[in-house]
């Protein structure tokens, strides 16, 4: 079967669509999460000794 150009773009188009919806909704979901700096991040992972 072949597929027009503007098919493909549509169907790419699509995904990525779909894509962004789920992380918004992954966003929504750990709004309430806290928040943690990049230097904590390495801090905590040191401290674990995971770095």
């Amino acid at each position: 079967m072949h597929r027009s150009v503007s098919d493909l773009v549509n169907d790419a188009v699509r995904a990525a669509l779909a894509e962004d919806q789920a992380d918004l909704a992954a966003f929504d979901e750990r709004v309430a999460e806290p928040t943690m700096s990049y230097e904590a991040l390495l801090d905590e992972l040191k401290a674990n000794g995971k770095l």
